[in-house]
């Protein structure tokens, strides 16, 4: 079976750095990553359905995984709105398809973003998880640009077993993820 080129380098390479900077007893106590939740909200697909379809398979075309449609909890009038309304669609990735697609996006989607500052440094959470946006779904290689409806955005949630926001900062860092200096 086919390894990540990744999970590899956080065998080989972030494990021993991230016990050296934190001076762990055991190896198994660093950090780790446990899955990536990719999530697209289509406030639109209540007037019209094949915005969601088409968000939906670009999607799925992005992960390779098939999305989950995400519904309404409630109903919200002025947003018209109702209870059970498919409004959005995302993707929960772990294992190996977690670690290809974090390869793709630091190697290859975050540089064809325009105007790339880095990404904020401010947006972990005290459980040590990571969570960005993007404006743009034609910034990955696998969507067509000729064939997009509307260009929507997506939020990215990097889910770690970190205790810190530092150790989740340090091991994000290690993996190669820009952040702003």
């Amino acid at each position: 079976m086919y390894t990540p080129r990744l999970l590899e380098a956080y065998r080989n390479q972030i494990v021993p750095e991230m016990v050296k900077a934190f001076g762990y007893k055991n190896s198994l106590e660093s950090p780790k990553l446990q899955k990536i939740v990719i999530n697209v909200g289509m406030g639109e697909a209540t007037q019209d359905i094949k915005m969601l379809e088409a968000a939906q398979n670009e999607l799925a075309a992005i992960t390779g995984q098939k999305p989950l449609t995400t519904r309404a909890k409630k109903s919200i009038a002025n947003f018209k709105i109702r209870k059970g309304l498919p409004i959005g669609c995302k993707v929960t990735l772990r294992r190996a398809m977690m670690y290809e697609f974090l390869d793709r996006l630091i190697s290859i989607a975050i540089p064809r973003i325009r105007d790339f500052r880095g990404l904020p440094t401010s947006s972990f959470d005290k459980g040590g998880n990571y969570s960005f946006g993007l404006n743009e779904q034609v910034i990955f290689a696998e969507v067509d640009v000729d064939k997009v409806m509307k260009t929507h955005g997506m939020d990215i949630t990097i889910v770690t077993n970190a205790k810190s926001k530092e150790e989740a900062f340090a091991l994000l860092k290690l993996f190669g993820m820009p952040f702003k200096k």
